[in-house]
């Protein structure tokens, strides 16, 4: 397999080969190594060393052999150490056991071969943590590739990997496969498990996935990995058919909220975002589905300042709770300043602080459920902006303060944190180009539960207005 063979191929395509004998696992294995041993010194994008070997797998599963990364927060593999981005764990903590979407990853047949970059504990709309330095954005390498989930979206669109892990408590998935090409899909919560560390991580919001290139690895990885593990808070009933099988089957008639105003109350759009958006909406016009200029009615104030009691109470839990098990003192040496200032911030809350977000999160739901009694789909720019340069999301300013840094972080991305909030699944696809050649994202929102409807019209947008030409002019495998 040449390198060029390799970087055509997503995982849908590479798992089809390797399941006829014609690619050997050694053969996918020995590319993967090859291209990101060739483009991780541009884009810093793996935690550490790449792993000598994959780690164990089923050798008959949808994706067996398929190289695959993990994202080095939240899900974690047995003996693995994981840092999370932070220089309080040191070296990284190894795992003492699997969880359990680990354990699906695993049973798919995906070879994992690497952790990938995260900001500090997650809590960043960019890669750039102290611990373990900037990823770069493989499009233009002074440009940040989103986050947290930035060092899986850098491999992907690099094509040194066709798939990789990715997690969304706030848009983590979608941003940066909006700033990096991708298709990102967060699902809905409780599609696939948190378990069995979390119930509800991020007071709800955060959910598991990845980030691919093409729809239906998408909906072919899901298909692997979604549904229930016991004793999780969520039983979602399984889709009327495969995911996959929504890719050939096209979207029903659709009734389309166009939207192309914050939902949370930070920050201007740069017009390249509204009208990859609008480019957007009159494709789906012109493929049948009626369109009309409508968003929910919310409380954006009420909003923001929920997401702020469920964030920072979140890291100041896990900022003591790792300090305490560890021994070790949160301070300036271990924790960049943004970190610090959130983790204050949620030691200061009450209970009823976090009872009064809960309230406001219930209101958002319904809202949202009600809206979408009118509407399928909601859709929207992905970002306000198409990329941010590195530096712009400096976690290590001193000089902001928890709202501050939470307004920083949500002027550039207020169209992601709804779906968290809500729980409906929300995908990103890389519909837009700006003059410069770098992806421009736009956002796709379904009811809750319905990735079937959200897969298929991605799909036809897929078809419609196709990205699988453009590449990379840096950092690229090839």
């Amino acid at each position: 397999m040449t390198p060029e063979e390799y970087a055509e191929l997503d995982a849908t395509g590479l798992a089809a080969l390797l399941s006829k004998g014609e690619v050997s696992a050694a053969e996918a294995r020995d590319a993967a190594v090859a291209a990101l041993d060739a483009v991780n010194p541009s884009l810093n994008a793996i935690v550490g060393t790449r792993f000598d070997a994959p780690l164990e797998h089923s050798a008959d599963g949808p994706f067996a052999g398929v190289p695959f990364a993990i994202k080095d927060l939240i899900v974690h593999a047995e003996g693995v150490p994981q840092r999370a981005g932070t220089r309080l764990l040191g070296d990284g903590v190894p795992m003492p056991a699997d969880t359990h979407l680990m354990t699906r990853f695993r049973r798919a047949g995906l070879a994992t071969l690497a952790l990938t970059a995260t900001p500090e504990l997650g809590f960043n709309a960019t890669t750039e943590s102290v611990a373990t330095g900037p990823v770069h954005n493989p499009w233009d390498t002074t440009r940040s590739p989103g986050g947290s989930s930035g060092g899986s979206a850098a491999l992907v669109a690099a094509r040194a990997l066709p798939v990789a892990h990715a997690n969304d408590g706030g848009g983590s998935i979608r941003i940066p496969a909006a700033a990096c090409g991708l298709v990102g899909l967060k699902p809905s919560q409780g599609r696939t498990s948190p378990g069995p560390d979390y119930a509800d991580p991020l007071l709800g919001m955060g959910v598991e996935f990845a980030v691919t290139r093409t729809v239906r690895d998408t909906a072919g990885l899901l298909d692997a990995v979604h549904g229930y593990e016991p004793g999780d808070r969520y039983l979602l009933p399984d889709p009327p058919r495969p995911y996959a099988d929504e890719v050939a089957a096209g979207s029903r008639r659709l009734r389309v909220a166009l939207w192309t105003t914050p939902f949370s109350g930070n920050g201007s759009v740069d017009p390249r975002c509204t009208e990859a958006t609008e480019a957007a909406a009159r494709t789906l016009e012109g493929l049948g589905h009626a369109v009309e200029i409508a968003g929910p009615e919310l409380d954006a104030a009420a909003f923001d300042a929920a997401n702020l009691v469920a964030w920072t109470s979140f890291l100041a839990d896990g900022v003591d709770v790792l300090a305490a098990a560890l021994g070790v003192e949160p301070g300036p040496d271990t924790l960049e300043a943004a970190t610090l200032a959130c983790a204050d911030h949620g030691r200061g809350l009450r209970a009823g602080d976090l009872y009064a977000a809960d309230r406001v999160f219930n209101a958002t739901r319904r809202a949202v459920a009600a809206f979408h009694q009118q509407y399928d789909v909601i859709l929207t720019p992905t970002m306000n902006v198409p990329n941010t340069p590195l530096g712009h999301l400096d976690q290590n300013d001193p000089s902001r303060d928890a709202r501050d840094w939470y307004d920083h972080i949500f002027s550039t991305a207020g169209f992601t944190a709804l779906s968290n909030v809500t729980g409906n699944p929300a995908i990103s696809l890389p519909l837009g180009r700006t003059e410069e050649g770098w992806p421009i994202g736009v956002q796709v929102v379904a009811p809750y539960g319905d990735e079937s409807t959200l897969i298929a019209l991605a799909a036809d947008l897929e078809q419609a207005m196709p990205w699988s030409g453009h590449r990379p002019p840096g950092g690229s495998a090839t």
